[in-house]
């Protein structure tokens, strides 16, 4: 059978199947969305009537390939990674991740796997390898066969919320002042984010903590950590409830990395741990009936944190931690144009004193490297933000670790000193790229990394995010022109 054969015909399937018909029917659902994810991270896809859920389910629905690309075109005026003579995908809905969207309840959604055409000459029905949520399933369970190891991972996605003016345009300006953890700024967005955590815990999130930043209008409200797949999915929702809420409120729910220099930018710190065992448990999160499947709201629980201390020193992650830290220190180059993938993102990078890592180091606790173990059992990447992939971002960093595991990579030993006093004693630390286009020659010299995103998946991001860095090269900014307009050389 051919890869599309097989994921419909998977054992269990065609009951969950027969679930999401019962949910709709208890639900009234009208409409479903069949979303995929671009390699940007956008959500993308088709909306089909729920009457035709079963056929779907079998059939799947076509689009063009380009979708994977958010079909843009590049400057050149191509379309980037297939052209309008490329044929279809299929897509194949994963019934398990069904759930109806709480602020249209008529309405559901549930993500998808993309297959190749069908009718294609080569590879017909094989997996779509431009489809980067289907890769990370891919590439995790590879690992786990591999390894025995899960990864688990909690994300703390920073984002901004932006005033319009009355005739919807920006004003530029945050909603709240820039003060840190001040509740007052917090109450003041207190209808925005009670509005956001009413429809995540409806779509299965555990919310768990939240807090104003310091930039205007910044938030961050977390979640639990789980299982990378599904947390890559609820990161992708929560940008989508995000926007939701934004249209309620007239506000702009802002991702981008710098909107505003001398404040902090919005990260996404993505903290790791590698697990063996456990078992996945529902959690209701109150409702009496859910409005979605069981997978939704489902986190995994119990089993062997291998990244705890194996020594008396309860600093140091035991030795499969140590590996796999060592595995990202040796790809952080290259993971740098995951974790940093628009030219915005280094504004961040640049704008130093607020926060950002820009050094290829590791330490406990230590907010000045680009790694720190950020408690007993997992150690958090900073240089990623809230603009990344988080699907690439997942199967990168499964690669990395395989490298350190496999090859028993030393990381060195954990710097406890600020960094930059550290490099004042004569410590050589390397940087990371400070530029879209150094960080993609370095994932370009990098088969670990690139391997991550398999054949025509790094062909489009290499494609799409080597023009974003053109286009910019390019174009004339207002910086250039508030710097040489009136020169007279």
């Amino acid at each position: 059978m051919t890869d599309l054969e097989k994921h419909v015909n998977q054992p269990g399937r065609a009951k969950l199947v027969k679930q999401v018909r019962a949910k709709i029917n208890e639900l009234k659902i009208d409409y479903i969305f069949f979303q995929f994810i671009s390699v940007t991270g956008r959500v993308v896809g088709k909306g089909i009537p729920a009457d035709h859920w079963e056929r779907t389910c079998e059939k799947g629905f076509q689009l063009v390939y380009g979708a994977t690309a958010n079909l843009f075109l590049d400057r050149h005026n191509n379309y980037i990674g297939y052209g309008p003579e490329a044929k279809e995908l299929v897509g194949i809905p994963d019934p398990e991740t069904f759930c109806q969207l709480p602020w249209d309840k008529k309405v559901a959604r549930v993500f998808v796997t993309c297959f190749r055409n069908r009718e294609e000459r080569e590879n017909p029905g094989g997996h779509l390898t431009s489809d980067c949520r289907g890769n990370l399933r891919i590439i995790a369970n590879e690992f786990k066969k591999k390894h025995g190891y899960q990864l688990r991972v909690g994300t703390e996605p920073e984002m901004m919320w932006l005033t319009r003016n009355d005739d919807g345009t920006p004003t530029g300006k945050g909603f709240s002042k820039p003060y840190c953890y001040h509740i007052d700024q917090f109450e003041s967005l207190r209808p925005v984010f009670m509005k956001v955590m009413e429809y995540a815990r409806a779509m299965g999130f555990d919310m768990i903590q939240g807090d104003h930043e310091d930039a205007p209008g910044q938030l961050e409200l977390n979640w639990m950590y789980d299982d990378v797949l599904r947390n890559a999915d609820r990161l992708s929702t929560y940008r989508q409830i995000c926007a939701q809420v934004a249209r309620e409120f007239n506000l702009i729910a802002c991702f981008m990395t710098k909107p505003f220099m001398g404040v902090s930018a919005s990260g996404c710190h993505t903290n790791m741990s590698l697990w063996t065992g456990g078992k996945d448990k529902v959690n209701k999160l109150g409702h009496k009936s859910l409005p979605g499947m069981d997978e939704v709201f489902s986190y995994v629980e119990g089993g062997t944190n291998t990244f705890m201390p194996d020594t008396k020193d309860v600093q140091l992650p035991g030795k499969i931690g140590l590996k796999s830290i060592g595995g990202v220190m040796k790809h952080l180059p290259a993971l740098t144009a995951i974790g940093s993938s628009t030219v915005n993102s280094y504004r961040r990078l640049w704008d130093q004193g607020f926060w950002a890592p820009v050094y290829a180091d590791w330490g406990y606790q230590n907010r000045t490297c680009g790694l720190r173990v950020s408690a007993p059992g997992r150690f958090e990447y900073r240089s990623v933000d809230s603009m990344h992939n988080p699907y690439l971002m997942g199967a990168s960093l499964l690669k990395a670790f395989d490298d350190g595991i496999t090859n028993n990579i030393d990381p060195g030993k954990p710097e406890s000193r600020n960094i930059y006093e550290a490099q004042k004693a004569g410590k050589n630390v390397k940087k990371l790229p400070l530029s879209l286009g150094e960080a993609l020659d370095r994932l370009a010299d990098d088969k670990v990394i690139q391997s991550a995103m398999p054949d025509e998946m790094y062909k489009i991001f290499h494609w799409y995010k080597n023009d974003e860095w053109e286009r910019f090269l390019g174009a004339t900014t207002q910086w250039d022109l508030d710097t040489y307009l009136d020169c007279l050389p």
